[in-house]
């Protein structure tokens, strides 16, 4: 019988329980040079010490007009390195596996002076007008998005995730919404998502799993439904995905109409359909804070793993509250235990 606290391996990576920390932007770096803080150190490591399985790094930019802010994380260069591996280090030797998110906002890139898009569309009215990139600097970006993951691999990354959702630069190629280009990467929607799975796994470990976070539903008139979702996502499980994250939204401003539940596990029965349909690893994530539903989630087999965001923000030990009120077995560091 599979729980929250069963182990679980896909390819190489090993997994002491089924609780992942997402990626959550800290907006932190305070020097706007992509390197990682203390801030960040004492971040994540506190979640490896709180028990997570697997801790995400939140989006990490392939270069510095690709953040959403100026504060973000970068792996656009080799001084970029050090900061992440003192991270991956010290949560290794918590008991926790670490990924990295690797990420380009494309047209929601705020502090950039002209943000880069497929098609020059704004985000919305309040949002800088990007433009449109050539098709050689979509090649380009290709380029940026595989040196970026040499780097998280030098770092010692168990991990890694390319962001397909929310919005950002995959997420505008592969929606109508956003990508009205007249290139291969307009006829072809997928394309340039499909490129970066190939230029990720060109320099990772042949048996480190490839994880991508899509948005399997977009919330504005127009957007696309899981039908349209689980089109795409073949596209990139064939292209080499080894398990997907499965969110939704972020493509534009959310239409009253097409506004998503606010209920807990809302999202969960779009990674179940697509788990379902493509017979591959997902990841549920939003609003699975609670202990007993984030366990039901896992012993139904609607996902592979949870990921507690918010849950998180709020209490660094979730997982080890989370085996004290399921009565589950975990390892509790000794110097804690008088406090479970």
């Amino acid at each position: 019988m599979k729980d929250l606290f069963s182990p679980y391996k896909i390819k190489n990576l090993e997994l002491k329980n089924r609780i992942v920390m997402p990626p959550m932007c800290q907006y932190s770096v305070d020097q706007k040079d992509g390197i990682a803080t203390d801030w960040h150190y004492l971040h994540y490591v506190s979640r490896a010490i709180g028990g997570a399985g697997l801790i995400i790094i939140e989006m990490t930019d392939v270069e510095p007009d690709g953040r959403i802010s100026d504060f973000d994380l970068g792996l656009w260069s080799d001084e970029q390195i050090p900061a992440l591996k003192r991270i991956v280090d010290a949560c290794h030797s918590y008991g926790a596996k670490v990924g990295i998110q690797i990420a380009h906002a494309g047209r929601k890139a705020e502090d950039a002076e002209v943000p880069v898009a497929p098609s020059a569309i704004a985000f919305d009215e309040n949002s800088k007008q990007p433009r449109s990139l050539t098709t050689e600097e979509v090649k380009e970006l290709v380029e940026k998005f595989r040196t970026a993951v040499a780097r998280a691999v030098k770092a010692g990354f168990d991990t890694i995730e390319i962001h397909g959702a929310h919005g950002y630069l995959i997420h505008q190629f592969h929606s109508l919404l956003t990508n009205k280009r007249d290139d291969e990467y307009g006829k072809d929607l997928t394309r340039f998502g499909r490129e970066i799975i190939h230029a990720a796994k060109s320099e990772m470990p042949e048996d480190m799993p490839l994880l991508m976070r899509i948005s399997a539903k977009e919330y504005v008139e127009g957007g696309y439904g899981i039908h349209e979702s689980i089109a795409f996502a073949k596209d990139y499980q064939q292209a080499g995905v080894d398990m997907f994250d499965i969110s939704s939204g972020g493509e534009g401003p959310i239409a009253a109409w097409g506004r998503p539940g606010t209920h807990a596990a809302y999202q969960v029965p779009l990674a179940k359909d697509i788990k379902q349909a493509l017979d591959i690893p997902v990841m549920a994530v939003g609003r699975l804070d609670d202990p007993t539903l984030a366990n039901a989630v896992i012993g139904n087999e609607d996902a592979d793993l949870v990921a507690i965001g918010r849950g998180m923000l709020r209490n660094p030990y979730w997982a080890l509250e989370a085996a004290t009120n399921l009565r589950k077995e975990t390892e509790i560091p000794k110097q804690y235990t008088t406090g479970f």
